[in-house]
C-alpha cells in the first residue's frame, strides 16, 4: 500500500472510530449476531442430540465423545483456514461462506442412518462453525467506535446466549417428542444456509480491511453512508481517539502465521493460544456433557434438559455484566475476574447434589463462563493490526478447539475413573491456568486499532 493510500486509510479508521453508535451499527450487529446465535443453536443442540442417541441408538459413551470431538476437530481446522481466508478475501465473504457450509452440512444430518454418515458431516458442521466465530468478531470490531468496542464485541458474544437458549428450548420440546426429534432439530439447524445470502448482499465489506487491500474508494463509500447515518459531515471536527503505541512493522501477508510469532506479537500470542485452550478444554468439557451427567444421576431426559434450560438462562445477565465491565475495568481485568469465578462455580457443581444446588452452581457457571467468553472474544481480535487480525483471531481459536475436541473424550473417562467432583476440579484448574495468562496480553481499551 502506497503511503497516500496509507494516509487514506488512517483517516478511514479515525473516521470510523470517532463515530457515535448508529442504526448502520444496529443492523451489523444483529446481522452478524443473529449468524452467531445459529451457531450457538448448532453446538448446544449436539449435546441433547447426543443424549438422546444414546437411549435410540444406543450409542456407548466412546461413541458420543466421538461425535462431540469430531465436530471440534472440524472446527480447528475451519477456524485456523477462516482467519486466513479472512484477511485474504474478505470478512464479509468467508462469513457467508462458513454459513452456508455448516448450515447445509447441519440439515443433511437429519437424514443420515448410521454414525459413520453422522461423524463425516458433523466435521464438515464443525469446519464451518469454526470459521465463522473469529471472522465475526473481526468483521465487527473493524467496524465498532474504538471507546465502545469491547462492549459491543461482548454483545455480540452475546448472541451465543440467545443461539444456545433456543437449542436449549428445542433439546427440550422436540428432541424428546418422538424417536425423530433429534432428526427435525437437525432440521431446524439448516436455516444459517438461508441465512448466509442475507449476509452476503445485506451486510458491508469490513472499510479497513477494504483500504489495506487498496480499495480506497470503496472503504470510503461504506464509511460515508455510515456517516450519513450519523447526521456527520465534518468529520475533521470530531474527536478522535488515541493513537496506538508505535511498533514494529507486522509480517509480510505472505507469512502471516509466521508473524503472529514475531518479537512483537510472540509474548500475546503465547498468552491467547493459552487462555483459548484452557477456557475450551474447560468449556466444552461441562457444557456438552451436563445433560448426559444429570441422566446418569438419576433425572430423566427431560428433567435434565429442563434442568440444562434453566442454567443456559444464566448466561445473558453474565454477557450483561462483563459488556458493562469492560469498558470500565478494562480487558484483562474482567476476563481474570470471570475465569476466576468459573473456576470456583465449577468446584461447587462437581460437589453439590440437590436439585436446588445443581441449579444454582450450573447457574453460576453460566453466567461467569459466558461473560469471560464475552470478554475472550473482545479483546483477541484487537491484540494484532489489520493485516493479522483475521488470522491471529483465527488461529487462537483453532488452538482452542484443539482442546474442545480432547475435552469431550476425556471426560467419560474422568467421570467413569474418578467421578464428577474430580472432572470439574480439573475444569476449575483450567479455568485458574487461564485467569493467569490473561496477564501475557495487551489491553486496548479505548485505544485505537492498529491499521497496519
Amino acid at each position: 500500500m502506497s503511503d497516500s493510500s496509507a494516509s487514506q486509510a488512517r483517516s478511514l479508521s479515525r473516521r470510523l472510530d470517532a463515530l457515535p453508535f448508529t442504526r448502520k451499527h444496529a443492523k451489523l450487529l444483529g446481522g452478524s449476531g443473529l449468524g452467531w446465535a445459529l451457531d450457538a443453536m448448532d453446538v448446544g443442540l449436539i449435546s441433547f442430540i447426543i443424549a438422546a442417541l444414546t437411549q435410540h441408538w444406543g450409542i456407548t459413551t466412546g461413541e458420543a465423545g466421538l461425535i462431540a470431538s469430531i465436530g471440534f476437530a472440524g472446527m480447528a481446522i475451519g477456524a485456523s483456514l477462516g482467519g486466513l481466508l479472512a484477511d485474504k478475501f474478505g470478512r464479509r465473504q468467508i462469513f457467508a461462506i462458513t454459513l452456508l457450509v455448516y448450515g447445509a452440512a447441519t440439515g443433511a444430518s437429519a437424514l443420515v442412518g448410521g454414525i459413520a454418515a453422522l461423524l463425516v458431516l458433523r466435521f464438515v458442521v464443525g469446519l464451518g462453525l469454526g470459521a465463522e466465530l473469529p471472522v465475526a468478531s473481526t468483521y465487527v470490531s473493524e467496524f465498532a467506535p474504538a471507546r465502545i468496542r469491547g462492549r459491543l464485541i461482548v454483545i455480540l458474544e452475546a448472541f451465543w446466549a440467545v443461539g444456545w437458549t433456543a437449542a436449549a428450548i428445542i433439546g427440550y420440546f422436540v428432541v424428546p417428542a418422538s424417536e425423530n426429534g433429534w432428526r427435525w432439530a437437525f432440521a431446524i439447524g439448516a436455516i444459517p444456509a438461508i441465512y448466509a445470502f442475507a449476509v452476503r448482499w445485506g451486510l458491508p465489506e469490513s472499510p479497513r480491511w477494504l483500504a489495506g487491500r487498496g480499495r480506497v474508494a470503496e472503504a470510503e463509500r461504506i464509511v460515508a453512508d455510515f456517516e450519513a447515518s450519523a447526521g456527520v459531515t465534518a468529520p475533521d471536527t470530531v474527536a478522535e481517539p488515541r493513537e496506538p503505541a508505535a511498533a514494529a512493522p507486522a509480517a509480510p501477508a505472505g507469512s502471516r502465521v509466521a508473524g503472529l510469532w514475531t518479537r512483537e506479537f510472540r509474548g500475546r500470542t503465547l498468552a491467547i493460544w493459552a487462555v483459548w485452550f484452557c477456557v475450551n478444554f474447560a468449556y466444552y468439557g461441562a457444557f456438552i456433557w451436563i445433560p448426559s451427567i444429570l441422566v446418569d444421576a438419576g433425572f430423566s431426559l427431560v428433567r435434565s434438559f429442563g434442568f440444562t434450560l434453566i442454567i443456559t438462562l444464566a448466561q445473558l445477565p453474565g454477557y450483561a455484566v462483563a459488556a458493562w465491565l469492560i469498558e470500565k475495568w478494562g480487558r484483562r481485568p474482567t476476563l481474570s475476574v470471570f475465569l476466576v469465578g468459573s473456576a470456583v462455580s465449577a468446584v461447587l457443581f462437581g460437589t453439590v447434589h440437590t436439585e436446588g444446588a445443581i441449579i444454582a452452581s450450573g447457574m453460576a457457571l453460566s453466567f461467569f463462563n459466558l461473560g469471560a467468553w464475552g470478554a475472550l472474544y473482545a479483546v483477541t481480535p484487537e491484540i494484532y493490526p489489520t493485516s493479522l487480525r483475521g488470522t491471529g483471531a483465527g488461529w487462537a481459536a483453532g488452538v482452542g478447539r484443539i482442546a474442545s475436541i480432547v475435552a469431550p473424550l476425556l471426560v467419560p473417562v474422568m467421570l467413569a475413573g474418578a467421578g464428577t467432583t474430580f472432572t470439574f476440579a480439573v475444569f476449575a484448574a483450567f479455568f485458574i491456568v487461564a485467569a493467569a495468562a490473561t496477564w501475557g496480553l495487551v489491553d486496548r481499551r479505548g485505544a485505537a486499532l492498529d491499521d497496519r
